[in-house]
């Protein structure tokens, strides 16, 4: 009897789960054997994991749990965390899986492969600062999020009740956030929403006034990938907000309730969020393929690992310099869609034994939502035959779509619609924040 071919995909993000959602639906379970591994149990789309930590997203209804999905489509789920591969006998180790009380649920163990496939997404980088990972909060993932998230309310409760006391008291909660990019930009304008709306529920003497929220970016603007008209823009609104931006300011250090700066301020907070860029997590470069100096997978043009053919790397774990360009591809959702689209086409002639595609990215643009407030952005490539800069309902319009786009790749067509009709009925039914 001939065995299955054993396709693994290690990581459940969006292009890890888009990727077995197709090969589960093109191959089923009878001609070869579909394989996810994620350590965790369901998947967010990591974009949203700012909208988590203001509690403007009630992570438990916007989650895909892996092992109903798998069902649906055709593949199998297996939980557990990359530990080593074998390249010579073609498996891969998995840690055990502890319980929260660190009982041993699932003992380590090996899976075969025939193809394997790293989507293992990445991290924020620290860049080495000393202090940041003791005392800083990072939004890598769903848990971190959800930390902030309660961190934060209890921060805005003890002003509350302070206030409540004493109305004439000057009570803040300060948030500082390191990094100007996207998701730095978006969380501050989303905490403001979300202040503005916590005297409704149960907070009654707290506001966005109470919330003072200070920007920080190394570089001389927020959001460097946006025309600087849009940058300004956004600087701005979040001006107007009451966000204080401080660009061209570099965090030397970390302490327990404040940032020290190259320029030699110190910037005090309650809250000190860490997003100036995302690296591979550090267990990538033992793994004995070839990383570069941000422990992400090298791979060649057809996606495939530089170190082994039959080993392939998506998303923000991997790093490609398309020829005659100067940076690598971008980790931004648009390119592991991308991605995830190519080695799907390239599992297949890999298997049909034709030859491999060649990775061809297609910048669409970059768009920054400042909540409810504000979308800017830009459109580019063959979307717009040229590049355009959009602001406003269109902007906010072209937004909402790329989470509609998502939810079509991990659903499908049928699902995916329902999915986005549903989600139109509960931004009326639901409550406006998640507070527990």
């Amino acid at each position: 009897m001939n065995r299955k071919t054993q396709i693994v995909v290690v990581g459940g993000g969006a292009g890890g789960l888009e990727l077995v959602r197709r090969l589960g639906a093109k191959f089923g379970r009878k001609r070869h054997d579909i394989i996810l591994v994620d350590k965790n149990l369901s998947h967010i789309w990591k974009p949203l994991l700012h909208e988590v930590a203001a509690g403007a997203l009630d992570a438990n209804l916007d989650e895909v749990g892996y092992r109903g999905h798998c069902y649906r489509w055709g593949y199998r789920f297996f939980q557990g965390s990359l530990s080593g591969i074998n390249r010579t006998a073609k498996t891969i180790s998995l840690a055990p899986v502890h319980d929260e009380d660190g009982r041993e649920l699932i003992g380590a163990h090996t899976i075969r492969y025939d193809i394997l496939v790293l989507a293992v997404g990445s991290v924020s980088n620290d860049f080495g600062v000393p202090g940041v990972k003791e005392h800083c909060l990072y939004l890598d993932s769903r848990e971190q999020a959800e930390r902030f998230r309660t961190r934060l309310l209890n921060h805005c409760l003890r002003v509350s009740r302070a206030m409540m006391k004493n109305p004439k008291a000057d009570e803040t909660v300060h948030v500082a956030i390191v990094g100007g990019g996207a998701t730095g930009v978006e969380l501050a304008a989303e905490l403001y929403n979300a202040a503005a709306a916590l005297s409704h529920y149960g907070l009654e003497v707290f506001d966005e006034s109470r919330l003072k929220v200070t920007l920080l970016e190394a570089g001389p603007r927020i959001l460097p990938l946006l025309p600087e008209k849009l940058s300004a823009a956004a600087a701005h609104e979040l001006g107007e907000l009451g966000v204080k931006v401080m660009p061209a300011t570099q965090v030397i250090e970390a302490e327990p309730r404040a940032l020290l700066t190259k320029c030699g301020k110190r910037i005090e907070a309650d809250l000190m969020v860490w997003a100036a860029g995302v690296k591979g997590a550090e267990f990538l470069g033992t793994l004995g393929l070839e990383t570069n100096n941000r422990n992400q997978f090298v791979v060649r043009e057809t996606l495939q690992t530089v170190t082994d053919d039959d080993i392939f790397a998506l998303g923000d774990c991997a790093t490609y310099t398309p020829p005659g360009e100067e940076r690598p591809i971008p980790p931004r959702a648009q390119a592991a869609h991308q991605m995830a689209n190519v080695v799907y086409h390239n599992i297949i002639r890999k298997l049909d034994r034709r030859p491999l595609k060649a990775f061809v990215y297609q910048d669409k643009g970059s768009l920054v939502s400042l909540s409810r407030f504000s979308t800017v952005g830009s459109l580019m490539g063959n979307l717009v035959g040229g590049s355009m800069a959009i602001e406003g309902r269109l902007a906010r319009f072209v937004y909402n779509s790329l989470y509609r786009l998502h939810l079509l790749g991990i659903h499908g067509w049928i699902k995916g619609t329902f999915l986005m009709l549903i989600g139109r009925v509960n931004r009326i039914v639901r409550p406006r924040l998640k507070l527990h």
